[in-house]
């Protein structure tokens, strides 16, 4: 590929991407990739090039989120409250899987059986950075020891999917996962 085609890949890549992202924040997960690609001015093999899965897009549309909840986990890690910590961190995947469309998709677990090769790039990204912040809570008898990472953003997708069309998704969702923490039993 010559230096000029490889700008040409480069530019295409950075303005479909930027259509991607205003296509998804419009429409959600499920954003015509042909729409995408007939705004972005570009044929829908150029897009597919680039992104060959629907999944590679959403990854590559959420990615900046991801990235910053990774450093939230980082700075969450050190308090001397490892539960509180941890819910903190999960209100604000929460938070932003219900105010960024896509994101929840991009997370979800459902590439069963898919080639491991192809595993899911941000829920591996969310994994290792929320794993310090799980142990700590687990050692300190605040989380069972049987739960995982996979199994708390599985919850918050869950939870981000099933309040996408409420009046108020926030609200709903902030509900939803304040009664996953607290268990379906009275309060003591």
């Amino acid at each position: 590929m010559s230096g000029h085609q490889r700008a040409d890949a480069r530019r295409n890549y950075t303005r479909i991407l930027a259509v991607a992202e205003e296509e998804v924040a419009a429409h959600g997960a499920g954003a015509s990739l042909e729409q995408i690609a007939r705004i972005a001015g570009v044929g829908s093999a150029t897009v597919r090039r680039h992104f060959p899965t629907r999944r590679a897009l959403l990854e590559a549309v959420s990615r900046k989120r991801i990235e910053a909840l990774c450093v939230r986990a980082q700075e969450l890690t050190g308090r001397d409250d490892s539960r509180s910590a941890l819910l903190e961190w999960l209100s604000d995947v929460v938070a932003y899987c219900v105010s960024a469309r896509g994101l929840a998709a991009s997370l979800a677990y459902d590439s069963a059986g898919a080639d491991p090769a192809h595993e899911n790039a941000c829920s591996a990204a969310l994994e290792e950075a929320a794993g310090p912040l799980l142990r700590r809570a687990v050692r300190d008898g605040a989380v069972a020891a049987d739960v995982t990472v996979a199994d708390l953003i599985t919850l918050v997708v869950g939870i981000a999917l099933a309040t996408e069309h409420h009046p108020d998704p926030a609200a709903r969702a902030d509900r939803l996962f304040r009664l996953t923490v607290a268990g379906l039993s009275p309060q003591t």
